[in-house]
């Protein structure tokens, strides 16, 4: 499928499926054993970008944030295993704080630097002041760049335009940088807008699709993560391409992220829950986890 067939076919789901998705989800969580639970919770950590996004950001909070990131259990581990969340996310004039603390804390970790891009958190700036940001963001230490699409451009169904606009994030990007795209999905009104935009972004070089900014009134929700995730089997299906799926916004408890785990499962299978098909964006979900896996 290229841009002009995607713009020319109507995508509709049928809610009352997606509903029974939603509680085969919730109930097979609730039906899970205790050391299931606390084995899904402990990969759940590895899937985490451990974020912090707000204007009272300070070298000193960013630090403890990385030293978080790389021993969630500080002083009293639960496993012999090194185990750290997949990455630190961060506005981009923190990056250098990330990249001093990781570099002294980071030993033998592998945990990414991410920041935001693309006019984060509205997307409402020139094209080539978004395009810089990112430019910043890699030259400043960033791995990752978790950009936010211009959803007026969705919203109009202005697939064309959008997909030109994300081939440019692409391309700064490159081959070496991994392109978080993030839809905002709690703005795009429909299922059916939701679902192109995720192909867009696909046909355009996304790495991961990502739900939301965090900063919107309706962030991560599961029937938006199933309409997302059907977009990546059929992206698949036609190129072959594995894509990765975040959701991100309002996740804040163990119980989220072990259904946000079993929705992958059941709709992408076991070869996507690993950290470079599968990521959660989250700040306070990471204590959550640990104190449920030290309660179990």
């Amino acid at each position: 499928m290229d841009i002009q067939q995607l713009i020319k076919i109507a995508v509709e789901f049928n809610q009352s499926q997606i509903d029974e998705k939603v509680h085969s989800i919730r109930s097979k969580v609730n039906a899970l054993k205790n050391d299931a639970k606390s084995s899904w919770l402990m990969k759940a950590i590895s899937y985490i970008d451990l974020t912090t996004l707000g204007g009272d950001d300070t070298p000193t909070k960013i630090k403890a944030v990385c030293a978080k990131a790389v021993n969630p259990f500080e002083s009293s581990p639960v496993s012999t295993e090194p185990l750290h969340t997949a990455a630190v996310c961060v506005y981009p004039l923190r990056l250098t704080d990330v990249v001093t603390s990781l570099a002294k804390l980071d030993k033998g970790h592998t945990v990414s630097i991410a920041t935001v891009g693309g006019g984060f958190p509205s997307g409402q700036f020139p094209l080539e002041t978004r395009l810089r940001e990112v430019e910043i963001g890699i030259e400043n230490g960033a791995n990752e760049i978790d950009i936010v699409i211009n959803r007026p451009l969705a919203l109009m169904h202005q697939w064309e335009e959008l997909y030109k606009e994300l081939t440019l994030f692409r391309t700064v990007c490159g081959n070496n940088v991994c392109l978080k795209i993030i839809l905002a999905t709690g703005e795009l009104v429909s299922l059916e807008n939701i679902y192109k935009a995720s192909m867009v972004a696909m046909m355009a070089g996304a790495d991961f699709i990502k739900t939301s900014t965090g900063k919107e009134t309706i962030n991560a929700t599961l029937p938006v993560g199933i309409v997302m995730c059907n977009a990546i089997k059929d992206y698949y299906k036609s190129t072959q391409r594995k894509i990765g799926f975040k959701p991100a916004g309002g996740i804040k408890t163990a119980q989220e992220a072990l259904e946000w785990i079993m929705l992958v499962q059941m709709e992408l299978g076991d070869e996507w829950l690993t950290k470079d098909l599968f990521r959660i964006g989250a700040s306070s979900l990471l204590d959550d986890i640990v104190r449920t896996i030290r309660l179990e």
